[in-house]
């Protein structure tokens, strides 16, 4: 409920852009970052400018080529979110704000019920996200197979034969 008290806590108007971290927020996800790799060199990006980079593209639904001047560049913001999207980082973040949020409000830290649709299920059938890509590529390599098998056969029985492949 908006309070007095809560305007003040959400306030973002002393930030750069609505989308940028506060101090606080800022404490709670640092942690969760993992450190630079060793060998190389040093790491010069500051990290938290990356952050903010990628809270602004995903608040604002902006293209990665639009990211303002005073930010880091788009192919560093970009490829720190393919890095941490790829290991997992993102995801981790996600489920430690999530449980945070939830013993904030006095609940569990995992729900105790849900609801399914239909969609839901479909999804699961196809095995979920993570069975999707390979689900994909199994349906491709059929079609694939498929219009081999109906070349190999249009060559012997006729050339006019349109083709769909």
């Amino acid at each position: 409920m908006w309070t007095a008290e809560n305007r003040i806590k959400y306030n973002r108007d002393k930030l750069r852009y609505p989308s940028d971290l506060t101090d606080a927020e800022w404490l709670h996800i640092e942690p969760l970052i993992p450190p630079a790799k060793h060998g190389g060199r040093k790491r010069t990006v500051d990290l938290r400018e990356i952050v903010n980079g990628i809270m602004y593209v995903l608040s604002t639904g902006c293209q990665w080529r639009a990211i303002p001047k005073d930010l880091p560049p788009r192919s560093t913001v970009n490829n720190y979110f393919a890095l941490w999207s790829w290991d997992g980082t993102i995801d981790r973040i996600h489920d430690v704000l999530y449980v945070k949020c939830r013993e904030a409000l006095g609940r569990e830290a995992s729900p105790t019920a849900c609801i399914i649709d239909s969609q839901s299920v479909k999804s699961a059938e196809k095995g979920g996200r993570r069975l999707t890509r390979s689900a994909t590529m199994r349906a491709s390599r059929r079609n694939a197979k498929r219009c081999r098998l109906r070349s190999r056969v249009r060559n012997v029985i006729s050339l006019s034969i349109r083709s769909d492949c």
